[in-house]
């Protein structure tokens, strides 16, 4: 596909027209699938990239996180953001920097010289971020598999078990012990489709009200996730279920390349035999559920990360003084034209 005939286009006036976009983008490519190699007949095209920084966002009032194109799944980093970003090392941020030449569509010179300097964002975070995208990944094919192949009793378990994980999370986020808690557990249910189902005990004393939105928000998604696959399109839903555990498999890939030898390889030209083959189900049994093949490369690649961890020669986290030094120069042409 010509990617750079395809942003010349109509479609993509929004790329030259908008005053925060044009000549200010720095990095603009591929994104998605196209940019790790395993996309198929029906992938979307996605962009991402990263533009400067206003002067007024810098020395006024305004205010620019991202501008983002649903129509053309694009999205376009503020300077300052995607260095938050790259900085814990965050999976969808990382892999812009990672990408093959011929994939980056539009490159600046600052663009360039953010490439160049890519190694100044890489850390130990990446163990963490990785590993939390890889988790998330992990648990949707988990609640999938066990919404349709387990009696309603244990499918309760499960969400039980997910549910905790997430307010676990939040808990270590918002420190709450000392305001109270939750209690959650199965019992007999009174509700005739089911015969157990999760109740729930709360205790909060002096608690944030928009903190407690917040739990309440984060319990809520994991029980409506979950219940959407009972209206299942099986072959879609297999298909989306195949994508998530060739996801799985590349973010451990990608973290192991970081970790092991800090490298970004976005584009997988040497995994794409494995990738394809998850992502075309041939790792999925007839019942829906993942061979314990599968789960065997799983296992492994977990082995390797730790392995990797132990013996990575990368800082715990980035060295701050160089990257104020590098966002300070970027910034200071934003604002004056003018490099030093």
């Amino acid at each position: 596909m010509d990617f750079q005939k395809l942003l010349n286009s109509t479609e993509y006036d929004f790329i030259r027209s908008n005053e925060r976009l044009g000549n200010r983008i720095m990095l603009l490519g591929l994104g998605g699938s196209y940019a790790y190699g395993t996309n198929n007949e029906g992938s979307d095209i996605d962009f991402r990239g990263v533009t400067l920084m206003m002067p007024s966002d810098l020395l006024g009032l305004t205010e620019f996180e991202q501008y983002e194109d649903d129509k053309t799944d694009t999205v376009i980093y503020g300077f300052n953001k995607l260095v938050r970003l790259l900085l814990e090392c965050n999976p969808n941020t990382i892999e812009m920097l990672g990408l093959n030449e011929e994939q980056y569509l539009i490159k600046s010179s600052l663009g360039q010289e953010l490439l160049d300097n890519r190694s100044m964002f890489l850390s130990k975070r990446a163990i963490k971020s990785f590993g939390g995208y890889a988790g998330q990944q992990l648990r949707r094919l988990q609640n999938a598999i066990a919404r349709d192949t387990l009696p309603q009793s244990d499918r309760e378990k499960h969400i039980l078990r997910s549910v905790m994980n997430a307010v676990d999370d939040f808990n270590r986020r918002y420190e709450t012990g000392e305001q109270g808690g939750i209690k959650l557990y199965i019992d007999v249910s009174d509700n005739p489709e089911f015969d157990t189902e999760i109740f729930i005990d709360a205790d909060y004393k002096h608690f944030p009200l928009r903190d407690y939105t917040d739990l309440w928000g984060t319990m809520r998604t994991v029980v409506r996730d979950y219940d959407k696959i009972g209206k299942r399109n099986k072959k879609k839903d297999d298909n989306h279920l195949n994508k998530h555990a060739m996801h799985l498999i590349r973010l451990f890939m990608m973290a192991i390349d970081i970790i092991e030898k800090g490298e970004i390889r976005t584009r997988r030209d040497d995994d794409l035999p494995l990738l394809l083959a998850i992502r075309k189900g041939e790792y999925m049994q007839a019942d829906g559920t993942f061979s314990p093949t599968f789960y065997e490369m799983l296992g492994e690649y977990e082995r390797k990360l730790d392995e990797a961890a132990k013996t990575s020669s990368l800082p715990d986290n980035p060295d701050m003084d160089k990257v104020e030094k590098f966002v300070e120069r970027i910034n200071r042409y934003a604002v004056t034209g003018e490099l030093l």
